[in-house]
């Protein structure tokens, strides 16, 4: 079961930036009926599972029992939810909680590079914000900026709750229905403000072992009808060990040990990523490799063998993942927030298997225009006039 707010780091403006992270760890820590200690054991009595996570346009509150104790999760999971007190000495003890988790990001080079990265690609909007918000801020936070922002913001028509498993709906409906028509209405909540992406390249010196090199250029949105071929495009680029960036940079040259494209998307804008790490003296090398790999994209269509190797990982990712009920639940609720309807599986792998060489050539073309990208470093590299002339030449 997961309890979803259509509410994230984006929607904080710059003094609020981390409340959505914060209210995800005091979810946990005391209702009117248990304390956090309580909420702990009751959860461990039954051999459950429960955690929660904070995106840029989303919180979760999820839980996974045997179905035998499906009343019991629920009962937790809607207290947790609607009656969290916020109390002002957990709120001291979770502090320094989210301060250390701040901390490990700023000393994981490989996932600080993507940070960094985010602030270069999109500026100064909430999307090129860390979701975790920032030290100063959490620091000064309290029981009633985090009361206000959590009333103001959970409000009804931004909640889903998505149940997956041995369950009859008729069953939660009745359930969680008495409970959750308690929530009231708000004032409306402020439109987020879709950005514009910066093409930019920042060099941010640091004495490692290695450069981190994050490549950002546009992406697609949630919605856009060609995330299909988005999809086979990143698996075809660097998203599997098959792919054209692992086998070019790491299996014929032995540049990087990890390499790798992603793609992260949001409801009206999004951007396609590479990241790698290579020794300082071959970053220029590994970049004009990468940049290589994408102008051949835009140059010619795959091959219809590699396009079938991409749609076949693709297919069989999604059916494997589909076994688990902790997937269904999240592509329930993800299904319900971003289309109002669910859709199948078969309609999934039709579209999928519909997308030509043709679709994925001009979308390469369309996206990866090297005057709208953006690069970030990480590490021992002090001159970016260098990786001005790759990416702008």
């Amino acid at each position: 079961m997961g309890v979803w707010v259509n509410v994230g780091a984006r929607d904080e403006n710059t003094a609020e930036s981390g409340l959505s992270h914060f209210i995800e760890h005091m979810i946990f820590k005391g209702t009117r009926q248990r304390s956090a200690y309580q909420i702990a054991k009751e959860f461990d009595a039954i051999g459950g599972q429960t955690n929660a996570f904070t995106t840029m346009e989303n919180t979760c509150y999820h839980a996974k029992v045997m179905d035998t104790h499906c009343d019991t999760m629920v009962e937790i999971l809607s207290d947790i939810f609607l009656n969290s007190i916020f109390d002002p000495e957990e709120i001291e003890k979770e502090r320094p909680v989210i301060l250390q988790e701040i901390r490990m990001i700023d000393e994981s080079p490989d996932e600080y590079v993507h940070l960094l990265s985010g602030k270069n690609f999109w500026g100064d909007n909430p999307l090129g914000r860390s979701i975790l918000g920032s030290p100063e801020n959490i620091i000064r936070f309290d029981a009633d900026s985090i009361k206000t922002y959590f009333h103001r913001l959970y409000q009804p028509d931004r909640i889903v709750i998505s149940v997956a498993g041995n369950v009859a709906h008729t069953h939660i409906i009745d359930r969680v229905g008495p409970a959750f028509e308690s929530i009231k209405p708000g004032n409306g909540i402020a439109e987020r403000i879709t950005p514009q992406s910066r093409s930019h390249v920042e060099v941010h010196y640091k004495d490692l072992e290695q450069v981190h090199i994050c490549l950002g250029a546009p992406g697609l949105s949630i919605t856009d009808p060609r995330r299909y071929a988005y999809s086979l495009l990143n698996t075809i680029l660097g998203g599997n060990m098959s792919s054209r960036l692992f086998q070019e940079i790491r299996e014929k040259r032995g540049l990087a040990y990890t390499v790798y494209s992603f793609v992260t998307s949001h409801v009206d804008t999004g951007m396609f990523g590479i990241y790698l790490a290579v020794d300082p003296s071959r970053v220029r090398e590994a970049t004009d490799l990468v940049l290589n790999e994408i102008d051949k994209l835009g140059a010619e269509p795959v091959s219809a063998s590699e396009l079938q190797g991409a749609v076949e990982y693709t297919k069989g990712n999604l059916l494997l993942a589909s076994e688990s009920n902790d997937n269904q639940m999240v592509r329930s609720a993800q299904n319900e927030i971003h289309y109002n309807r669910i859709i199948r599986l078969p309609e999934i792998i039709k579209k999928i298997e519909s997308v030509s060489a043709a679709e994925i050539l001009e979308l390469s073309k369309s996206l990866f225009q090297k005057n709208k990208m953006s690069l970030t470093l990480l590490g021992p590299v002090k001159d970016k006039k260098p990786f001005v002339e790759i990416l702008y030449t």
